[in-house]
């Protein structure tokens, strides 16, 4: 812990990166017990290195799409085969969630303008377009102590989505959209305190540990310093 409070995040998360390890900032006793204790496991055993992940959207169910967050973790579409290219690694326990902002054929939409290809046409539809799939997940990862990666590829039909957040679902998404609050993204949309409130309640659970009941405090903090 930081006492000059001038932690330098950036620094630490690049040092992490290139250590292959894992970095936090503990300023209480319940932060270090998470960090030290609750998810100490996932942090010494590691169970897959060099994890990519690659997901391809089915053109006829969307139009157009955007990952929220992971500006600093995007590789480029030929980094995903390129096993010289370094990844993130996977703890034991550990979940990662990406959410998509999802736009329908054919709806009107706000993208920056492209001029029509003057040498390419359009590639070719593929009988998969036709089919019920919305996207296909495909990842990329090496045994802990393998140089060679490992493909998975996981097709997602439209039919297998929940019709209705999950609790787990539902916090998170009430965590990425006070992420955009705090950062004034211009995507946000009608995000709001009140909606992050709304989602993270209808996500708490349980909460054994109390760390949802500490976000949400911390949602409240941040409502009364925004007004």
């Amino acid at each position: 812990m930081n006492r000059m409070r001038n932690y330098k995040d950036s620094m630490l998360e690049k040092l992490a990166d290139k250590g292959n390890g894992n970095y936090g900032y503990i300023d209480t006793l319940n932060e270090a017990r998470k960090m030290l204790v609750d998810q100490i496991e996932g942090t010494l055993i590691t169970i897959a290195k060099d994890v990519k992940i690659q997901v391809e959207f089915n053109p006829a169910k969307v139009g157009a799409y955007r990952l929220i967050g992971y500006e600093n973790r995007l590789l480029r579409n030929e980094d995903f085969n390129d096993d010289t290219k370094d990844a993130g690694e996977i703890g034991a326990g550990h979940t990662v969630t990406a959410f998509y902002e999802l736009v329908s054929p054919g709806e009107a939409k706000n993208l920056p303008g492209i001029d029509p290809l003057k040498y390419q046409t359009p590639m070719d539809t593929t009988p998969g377009e036709n089919s019920d799939e919305l996207f296909t997940l495909k990842l990329r990862y090496k045994e802990p102590d393998g140089d060679t990666s490992k493909l998975m590829e996981i097709p997602v039909p439209e039919s297998d989505l929940a019709q209705s957040l999950t609790p787990d679902c539902s916090f998170a998404a009430a965590v990425a959209a006070f992420g955009m609050i705090l950062r004034e993204s211009p995507h946000k949309g009608d995000a709001s305190i009140p909606l992050v409130l709304e989602l993270a309640n209808a996500g708490k659970g349980d909460d054994p540990n109390g760390y949802r009941t500490e976000f949400i405090q911390l949602v409240k903090v941040a409502e009364s310093l925004l007004k």
